[in-house]
């Protein structure tokens, strides 16, 4: 969740560490810091300088141009809270008692508690309520023993103190480390969170994500797990937890999708929900190709032994991609035949289903860095491992937007969304692709299980190939309507969504983006479910979000949309047009399209009703509190 951005080389740094924070904004953060080493006597000896500041990283922009901190080597952080006050004496960078050595960390420390009671002990005092802040202490420690055991003064003693203190550590982290007294060293560790190193000309970097490096390098490397390298201005030294020295080809970033460019909206977030119609494109451009094999239902990379052996499939993932997965789900289910679950990762772990033969697992995650969800995952393949049974089949896939991310590299079936790098925070697009990806495999499942007519397949395939034209027109007409109406509930502190069947996901995600986005408490329901409780609530004041689709449960969401009105909620309806549109005080319109398809189409109008209200409140869009787009810790 947190930004780690670091480098070394000729140059002077500090600007270079803003820059590479800021390509890390999307990822979400309340307070940011760097630490450069000044070098003053002949590559010997140095002096640390450290800048933070709570907020934005225009703050600590601002305060470096008031005096810029010198320095060829050095670290920067943004910080999602997790332990402590999102204030500046939290933020990162950490020290250790001589100010000496500065630490920046991703994760959690899940011991911390512990060992900072044995440095407490040793006379150790601190300065923040952060888990990280252990770490410098303790590597300061590890260096004091050494030089007095007689070890020199140089990289190498770093090197080998960050090698004993990551074996003390429990959790995930993904630290970068400086110390005063080898200015020519920069020392880097993963261990479950996600760092990558980039190779440039005469300058080494590592970061926390691979768009931070664009504009310096476009060769890079991601540190495996447990891995630690030490950066020099002559080169990179990779080791394994044993201390055994790696050698690995670096890779090259591709295309040109990790640039972000707002262009002419005001917000990313909108920029994003007008480019679903070109991911909807590239999508069946990818998948649906006009050359397809009349013996092919789809063009997915997903070989015929797994999809001989399956025979249940299981879904984890979190917030968004969840939402997602229940619409996969019921898919997989009510067209493709096969019985499907959705589980929250973040429980899954602690609560895993009785093991049982012939299993899909799929990992939903856009980032492919959801410590969750992949957490989730590695326990689940543990499980499987451990049964010595040939007719056991177990397979994992994943579906992300990134397939250079942690699952990315973890798994061997991937189907990547392809959806572009999506800097709002409340993602939208890659929900789309999250969802098309899903279609995909209910085309591939049904086909092949023969669950389905061929006629039925090509229908659906068939309105698939409609949907960029139809979100095209669907957003450039609601994106208005939505502005008109916005002010209309600015004030609302409450609003429930419902919908049934394939829709009640996206009664989920239309609540969340209301949350995540505009501060407005929202809640999503089967929409039967509204008269067992909720209804309790409603009046005037809670306005009802009812998405009404033409298909086997049309009539009854008109009735549960009834009886809320009947208790003087304003009701809203994404719905067709038609006679019964005439109960909707306010209805975002959809074309009359095959209930199945539906999804992919109602969600939109919610996107933009959440994006209006938020923008005219003048909240921050792209960047809501509290959030992060890449939740890299459990």
């Amino acid at each position: 969740m947190c930004g780690i951005f670091a480098v070394i080389g000729s140059r002077e740094v500090s600007s270079l560490l803003i820059d590479g924070l800021r390509k890390l904004e999307y990822r979400g953060y309340d307070s940011a810091g760097i630490a450069t080493i000044e070098n003053l006597n002949n590559d010997q000896i140095g002096q640390l300088n450290v800048k933070k500041s709570k907020g934005k990283l225009k703050n600590l922009s601002n305060l470096i141009k008031q005096n810029t901190p010198k320095g060829h080597v050095g670290v920067g952080h943004t910080r999602w809270a997790t332990h402590g006050k999102p204030d500046e004496i939290n933020a990162h960078p950490h020290l250790d008692s001589s100010g000496q050595i500065a630490v920046v960390q991703n994760g959690i420390i899940e011991n911390y508690r512990d060992l900072a009671r044995d440095l407490k002990l040793k006379g150790i005092k601190f300065t923040s309520e952060t888990d990280t802040e252990i770490i410098p202490h303790l590597i300061g420690l590890e260096i004091e023993n050494s030089l007095a055991n007689g070890l020199s003064q140089n990289e190498q003693t770093l090197l080998r103190a960050v090698q004993k203190v990551v074996t003390l550590l429990e959790g995930t982290y993904a630290i970068a480390v400086i110390w005063s007294k080898a200015p020519n060293a920069l020392v880097v560790a993963s261990g479950h969170a996600p760092l990558v190193l980039g190779f440039g000309e005469g300058e080494f970097f590592c970061a926390s994500d691979t768009p931070a490096l664009v504009g310096f390098t476009r060769t890079f490397l991601p540190l495996r797990d447990h891995e630690i390298a030490l950066l020099t201005p002559l080169g990179i030294e990779l080791y394994d937890d044993d201390g055994n020295r790696q050698h690995r080809a670096p890779s090259l970033l591709e295309g040109t999708e990790l640039f972000a460019d707002k262009r002419n909206f005001r917000h990313f977030m909108l920029k994003e929900i007008y480019e679903q119609p070109e991911t909807a494109q590239l999508w069946i451009d990818r998948f649906l190709p006009i050359d397809l094999p009349s013996q092919n239902s789809v063009a997915l990379p997903i070989s015929k032994s797994i999809l001989d052996k399956i025979e249940q499939i299981q879904i984890l993932a979190c917030g968004t991609s969840r939402h997602a997965g229940m619409v996969g789900a019921y898919l997989l289910e009510q067209f493709a035949g096969i019985p499907t679950k959705v589980y929250f990762a973040s429980e899954f772990r602690y609560a895993p289903p009785p093991l049982s033969p012939n299993t899909l697992t799929i990992g939903v995650s856009q980032s492919g860095e959801t410590a969750d969800t992949l957490a989730a995952l590695r326990m689940e393949k543990e499980r499987r491992d451990s049964i010595d049974d040939d007719n056991f089949s177990f397979h994992q896939l994943g579906i992300i937007n990134r397939v250079e991310s942690s699952l990315g590299r973890e798994l061997d079936n991937v189907i990547d969304i392809g959806s572009g790098i999506e800097i709002g925070v409340a993602a939208t697009k890659t929900f789309l692709g999250q969802m098309l990806a899903f279609y995909g495999l209910t085309l591939l499942f049904a086909s092949h299980r023969q669950s389905r007519t061929p006629q039925e397949i090509l229908n659906l395939s068939n309105d698939l190939k409609l949907i960029p034209k139809q979100l095209t027109d669907l957003i450039k007409k609601h994106d208005s309507v939505s502005k008109e109406i916005a002010h209309m509930f600015v004030e609302t502190k409450d609003v429930i969504f419902l919908g049934r069947g394939i829709n009640y996901p996206i009664a989920l995600e239309g609540a969340l983006k209301l949350k995540e986005i505009s501060y407005i408490h929202a809640q999503g329901y089967p929409a039967g479910e509204l008269k067992h409780g909720p209804i309790a609530l409603l009046d005037q004041h809670v306005p009802v979000v009812s998405i009404a689709i033409p298909g086997v449960v049309y009539e009854k969401v008109l009735s549960n949309s009834q009886e809320a009105k009947a208790r003087d909620a304003r009701l809203i309806g994404v719905s067709t047009y038609g006679p019964e549109s005439d109960i909707f005080d306010e209805l975002f319109t959809i074309p009359d399209v095959s209930e199945w398809v539906s999804p992919l189409l109602t969600v939109v109008p919610l996107q933009l009703f959440s994006y209006h209200i938020a923008a005219h409140k003048g909240l921050d869009v792209d960047q809501p509190r509290n959030l992060a787009k890449s939740v890299t810790v459990e």
